[in-house]
Formats: structure tokens, sequence, C-alpha cells
């Protein structure tokens, strides 16, 4: 059974809060995508909404583009399918990739150690506004993920 972080806890470094945060968000919507068919993580509601494996795959290419393009200056790109996740790939792939694509992130965020590093998307932006981003990001579709899970087959709770 895979187990996600719990609620996050409190603590005084800012950067390890934001962290606590995100892991809890990023687990949130993993459950939703867990224990289901390849059919239904790519079942949309009526058409609408973004599938299971959308959603994954979205925050996934998020983080990559977030972290790897805007922090660390390497090349990155965005294409229109990326929300609807290919129909050959299993669910599993897309958590997995997902997964790793955290701690990737995580252990970018903490070589970084300081949430004033600039950020290359403007002038006033900052590790701190990424992540904080990537929070937002994350709870959005945490909701999202949500309402297409329990639409799908009654599953609720977090």
């Amino acid at each position: 059974m895979t187990t996600y972080p719990p609620f996050p806890s409190g603590t005084a470094n800012e950067l390890e809060l934001l962290l606590r945060w995100l892991a809890f968000l990023r687990g949130a919507v993993m459950r939703k995508a867990s224990g289901i068919t390849d059919e239904q993580a790519r079942w949309r509601p009526e058409g609408r909404l973004l599938p299971l494996a959308g959603i994954i795959n979205h925050l996934t290419n998020v983080e990559w583009r977030w972290i790897d393009g805007e922090m660390l200056g390497k090349p990155t790109g965005k294409s229109e399918e990326e929300e609807y996740f290919p129909p050959d790939l299993p669910i599993g792939v897309a958590l997995e990739a997902y997964r790793r694509r955290a701690e990737e992130t995580d252990a970018a965020v903490r070589a970084m150690g300081d949430l004033s590093t600039p950020c290359g998307y403007g002038d006033e932006t900052d590790l701190r506004f990424v992540l904080i981003h990537l929070i937002n990001e994350t709870a959005r579709h945490a909701g999202h993920a949500d309402a297409v899970r329990e639409l799908l087959d009654g599953t609720t709770g977090e």
C-alpha cells in the first residue's frame, strides 16, 4: 500500500513548510488517481473536466517547467496534449512519473536553499513565488481530481 504525506506540520523553516504543503497536496491528487483502471483514469464526465491521468500528467509537467525551466534555466516546453495522457500508457506510469518529478523538484529546491533565488520568469519572481504557484496549481487540481473521482465512482474524502 502506498503511503502519502500527512497533513503538514508547522515549522519555522519556510522552505520546508512550503515543501510540506506541496507534498501533502501532491498526495491528495495521487490518492484520487490510485486504485482505478486505465480506462477510468481517462474518463471525463460528459466530456468535461480533465481526466485523472491528464491531471497527473499536467502537474508533472508544470513542476518540470517551473523548476527545470524557470528556476534552473533548462529548455522546457508545453504540449497541447499534456492534459490528455496518451491512451497507450497506464495510469501507473503517470503516477510514477509524478512521484519521480516530486523527488526531483524537492531535491532541486533544497539544493537552491534560498527562497529569494531569482526565477527566469520575471523581475520580481523568485523561488518563493514558484513554490507558492506550484502549491496553488496543485491545490486547484486536487479539488478538480476530487470532483472527477466522485463523479467517476462515488469515492469521496481526502
